[in-house]
């Protein structure tokens, strides 16, 4: 089975996953055994805007939502051989792919600093799987898409 086959099924298993990731909870936070809380991705950039901290929400924003979508959206066009933009596209999705874990490891680094303050336990959950899965899957993706249309020319 050729691998133009699997491009598209991966690239809506990484849009409908980054879906999940964004909006499940990524972290279970313990705070002295009496306080839990379930953030997801959305819901954490919300607090951090709401905390006054304006810079990490733009931070997080653009690097774990803009980027993986922009990198997703380039992705299904690159895949759907627009013509007009053939070249555009190849251009813009090795410069996202430069990017492409980024994302997963500020969402990690975000967890680390909660398991690691002492005040807080924080325990992966759901959402984050689903943010790495659509991170690797993007990235394979794309990975076929450029190899497909270097074997073209």
């Amino acid at each position: 089975m050729p691998v133009r086959f699997f491009i598209p099924i991966f690239l809506f298993i990484a849009t409908f996953t980054l879906a999940l990731g964004l909006t499940m909870p990524l972290m279970n936070i313990s705070k002295l055994y009496f306080f839990d809380e379930n953030p997801s991705l959305l819901g954490i950039i919300g607090s951090l805007w709401a905390g006054g901290d304006w810079l990490l929400t733009v931070i997080v924003t653009l690097f774990s939502v803009i980027l993986p979508i922009t990198k997703l959206a380039v992705a299904h066009l690159a895949a759907a051989q627009v013509p007009a933009a053939a070249q555009v596209l190849h251009r813009w999705i090795g410069i996202l792919s430069k990017w492409s874990m980024l994302d997963v490891l500020l969402v990690a680094l975000v967890i680390f600093g909660a398991k690691t303050s002492g005040l807080a336990t924080a325990i992966a959950q759901p959402g984050l799987w689903f943010f790495t899965a659509s991170a690797i899957l993007s990235a394979v993706a794309t990975h076929f898409i450029v190899r497909e249309e270097k074997s073209a020319t």
